[in-house]
């Protein structure tokens, strides 16, 4: 948790920071001697947690929330700790989490604290969902690829690419029904395929992950990968760490050894 400090009192402060400094969940904490400085603070970092004084010159711990809530973004969860009990309900109808009244005790302040960190991460996983949602209900976009052949433009489905080999200023383009010839660089066109699968595996190879049968590594450190449709391809030391996107993780000691 993030936690900023704002006390007027020294002595309060002194006391606020040795409990966060005890904590293993507080990642950072910061301190503000008045409600102005804080503003500060806040334009510059978030914080999960505010502890909170009330009575503090120029702008009370009430009206900085006030000031917060009006500016229409998410407010920190705020524990107010002060010396006065009057408050309290206002506090309360502000949606503070605690009110600890001065002069407090460490614990009374972990237990709010504790519950604060409770909170944070229920936020945390409820727009973790939100997101989620958003991106579920978002339509895909269309993973056609569109190559233009002489005088007419083709559309492929990434997924019925096997390879991509240059030929000179060319690179043929192996698909399950054929193949197509197109004027690019194989430089060019491994960036254009990488987001579907395609590994470069030599100077002028680039291979669907989705047919590769197996990689078998030779004594002389290179490897020989082998496609699904029988077809073998040798793979220099240069691509050899190239491999690694081949699979999502890999099982066993020494998957790319040369040995």
């Amino acid at each position: 948790m993030h936690v900023l400090i704002v006390d007027d009192e020294p002595l309060s402060r002194t006391a606020l920071s040795d409990v966060l400094s005890r904590r293993t969940d507080i990642e950072h904490f910061d301190v503000a001697s008045d409600a102005p400085r804080a503003l500060d603070r806040m334009r510059s970092r978030q914080y999960d947690v505010l502890l909170l004084d009330i009575h503090m010159p120029e702008i009370s711990g009430l009206e900085l929330v006030e000031v917060l809530q009006k500016q229409g973004e998410a407010v920190p969860t705020v524990i107010f700790i002060t010396a006065y009990h009057d408050h309290a309900l206002k506090a309360f109808e502000m949606k503070a989490l605690d009110y600890i009244l001065k002069p407090f005790e460490p614990a009374r302040v972990q237990e709010a604290l504790d519950r604060a960190a409770k909170r944070s991460a229920e936020q945390r996983a409820a727009a973790l969902l939100t997101t989620l949602a958003h991106l579920r209900s978002r339509p895909l976009p269309s993973a056609r690829i569109a190559i233009k052949v002489k005088s007419r433009v083709v559309f492929l489905d990434p997924a019925d690419l096997i390879t991509a080999e240059a030929s000179g200023n060319y690179v043929l383009l192996h698909e399950r029904s054929g193949s197509h010839l197109l004027r690019e660089s194989i430089s060019e066109l491994a960036g254009k395929l990488q987001p579907y699968g395609f590994v470069r595996i030599h100077r002028s190879v680039l291979v669907n992950s989705a047919f590769v049968d197996a990689v078998e590594h030779c004594p002389t450190g290179d490897s020989i990968l082998r496609m699904k449709n029988g077809k073998e391809y040798n793979v220099t030391r240069t691509f050899k760490d190239n491999l690694k996107e081949l699979a999502h993780f890999w099982i066993g000691p020494d998957a790319f050894g040369s040995e």
